[in-house]
């Protein structure tokens, strides 16, 4: 694992082979972050990327299978995807030769210790606002 600092940002541009894409949340090679535009990286100082997965049908489908695909592509190590229904999950996956493999699930009410790319304890239910 890799132990460089890392900077963790929300609303950056990832630049990809096919284009551009906006994760939700990336991990980015500290290093880098000092040494760009803080908004806008190449895919190679990505450690991660975290979608939180859109309530539409279409932006589902982006999220869970469009996504993805390119972020593999662009050989981004690991990918989160930030389920909200039917209660808040965090799936956790890995590149593994090309396409990402499930490696952990947490789920809401429960923490649970992802070691990679860094190490974090996650409740994905204390994420969310609760609707009252």
């Amino acid at each position: 694992m890799s132990t460089a600092p890392v900077e963790v940002l929300g609303a950056v541009d990832v630049v990809l082979p096919d284009g551009l894409f906006i994760p939700d949340i990336a991990v980015v090679d500290a290093a880098a972050a000092a040494a760009q535009d803080p908004t806008h990286f190449d895919a190679e100082a990505v450690l991660l990327v975290a979608e939180i997965v859109s309530p539409s049908s279409s932006g589902r489908r982006t999220d869970r299978l469009l996504k993805p695909s390119y972020y593999a592509e662009a050989g981004i190590e690991h990918l989160w995807r930030l389920e909200l229904e039917p209660v808040p999950t965090l799936v956790v996956c890995e590149l593994e030769n090309g396409r990402y493999v499930e490696r952990a699930v947490a789920e809401a009410g429960r923490t649970t210790l992802i070691e990679k790319p860094l190490p974090v304890e996650v409740d994905p239910g204390a994420l969310v606002r609760q609707r009252r």
